[in-house]
């Protein structure tokens, strides 16, 4: 079993996917972890459009111009929400439960990658939000903050190299 130290070091952002889906029990871990982590006052803003449907997958690969395409080839994706109504901070919210479900993935030995959604253009007059909202049927009243597309690892990447580490960034007591 491997350390949360270790599962930083080893967690790298994968764009390519073996063939194989995820099992049922897979799914759901990643999805109970999604739904266990922590919002501000308690407010659980966050909610989650699970997609395993190939024809759905190559729609969201489109979800931008550049940098998305590799979500057609992962077995599933996970759209991840907010309801600002319900939180001031419904970003920090979200992005702590996708970044939870990208940790659960690598301590299962599954692959995961990030794709911004909020803030993005679809093209020059649509943003990807909007065209997320569209694909999936989401309400106009939630943010789509981010797709994750979570599968079998298709490649090694190699761990975290900690001679990079910028520890000039960190200030103790004072700037």
């Amino acid at each position: 079993m491997k350390t949360f130290s270790e599962i930083m070091q080893s967690r790298r952002s994968m764009r390519k996917f073996t063939d194989e889906r995820l099992s049922a029990d897979e799914t759901n871990a990643l999805l109970k972890v999604a739904l266990m982590s922590p919002s501000s006052k308690r407010s659980n803003c966050w909610q989650f459009v699970v997609v395993d449907d190939q024809n759905t997958l190559q729609q969201l690969s489109l979800l931008k111009q550049q940098s998305a395409a590799f979500i057609a080839d992962a077995p599933l994706a996970v759209a991840v929400l907010a309801d600002e109504s319900q939180s001031d901070v419904w970003q920090e919210d979200a992005a702590i439960a996708a970044i939870c479900m990208q940790l659960q993935a690598e301590d299962m030995g599954l692959g995961s990658c990030w794709v911004q959604v909020h803030k993005r253009m679809y093209n020059d007059s649509q943003t990807s939000e909007e065209y997320v909202r569209t694909v999936l049927g989401i309400p106009s009243h939630l943010h789509v903050l981010c797709v994750l597309a979570i599968g079998h690892k298709g490649m090694e990447r190699k761990p975290f190299n900690e001679e990079f580490l910028q520890w000039g960034k960190i200030h103790t007591n004072k700037f």
